[in-house]
């Protein structure tokens, strides 16, 4: 082999190393470019959304570590538990050495993460706003762990489910819909949470969506003075139970006695159904896209046996 040919091998075999050094650059949902050299084999999630990602798309057995709160699949309750939403344990997280730790956008403890980041631990961010962002968030996540083809075909199914779901409710009849999070004090949910996504697909209408806050503070007399024909409020998840039921009396909702005239109060539409489904932003929401429809479902067929609305 001429001089000139070895060289040209030389390079090439150097360009070939060069390459698989710089590994794969991801970007997450802060705007933030993360390069993993090789797939992630120990991961920590720090909410239980993100833990449902990885079992989703089939890397459960890459998990070493996550939250009190993670509690699907049942396999994610063996985890190691590494803190809570009030504190992490950071001394157990970088005892268990992750190659990538999953972070909730806006729902972590920001200096706990500093003191992560500055030990050398790679985070990545993610927060899905809407259903696409849940389809979007389950093939980056397959790509991160080395299960691409997992995560584009799960990708894919959910968009072909609200797609389908999208088809059903477009010339749905509108329906108006306060979103209650909590009673003491009285939160909601404005149009930048997944939960408002699913409502706008079911053909309703948050009525508090146009709030700058993703989870506002309110008062009664606004929700009053909004006259929503439908309250949400969610529960916990039981197989034996239907994902939607009416429960104007569930505790919570006696805060709505006094306004008997308010549209929900008066036709008794006050539903709830698990919040696992409808405010977790992770792969099950497709179920509770499902939930919330039927729900409003049942309002509008009540609603059309009433006659002309007044």
């Amino acid at each position: 082999m001429s001089v000139l040919a070895r060289l040209s091998v030389v390079l090439m075999l150097a360009a070939l190393v060069a390459q698989g050094s710089q590994g794969a650059v991801h970007v997450d949902d802060a705007g933030r470019s993360v390069e993993l050299s090789r797939p992630a084999q120990r991961v920590i999630t720090l909410a239980p959304n993100l833990t449902e990602f990885v079992f989703a798309v089939g890397a459960g057995d890459a998990l070493v570590g996550t939250m009190d709160t993670s509690n699907f699949p049942a396999a994610a309750q063996r985890i190691p538990r590494i803190g809570d939403y009030q504190r992490l344990d950071v001394e157990r997280i970088l005892a268990l050495k992750p190659d990538l730790v999953l972070v909730w956008y806006h729902g972590n403890q920001g200096r706990e993460l500093a003191q992560l980041e500055a030990a050398g631990l790679r985070l990545f961010y993610l927060e899905p706003r809407t259903l696409d962002d849940v389809a979007r968030s389950l093939a980056l996540i397959g790509s991160l762990v080395g299960r691409s083809a997992e995560g584009e075909a799960r990708a894919a199914a959910l968009r072909r489910e609200a797609e389908a779901l999208k088809l059903r409710y477009v010339q749905a009849e509108p329906v108006s819909v306060f979103f209650q999070v909590w009673s003491r004090p009285l939160m909601t949910l404005n149009d930048g949470h997944l939960t408002s996504d699913l409502i706008a697909l079911c053909g309703g209408r948050n009525v508090f969506g146009s709030l700058s806050a993703l989870a506002p503070q309110i008062s009664l007399e606004s929700v009053v003075a909004a006259d929503p024909e439908v309250i949400l409020g969610t529960r916990e998840l039981d197989a034996a139970q239907p994902l939607w039921r009416r429960e104007p009396e569930r505790p919570g909702f006696e805060i709505w006695r006094p306004f008997a005239r308010m549209t929900a109060v008066r036709q008794r539409w006050i539903y709830t159904m698990p919040g696992d489904l409808v405010t977790r932003q992770g792969p099950r929401v497709i179920d509770g896209a499902r939930a919330l429809c039927g729900a409003l479902d049942e309002v509008r067929a009540e609603r059309r046996s009433l006659g002309p609305r007044r």
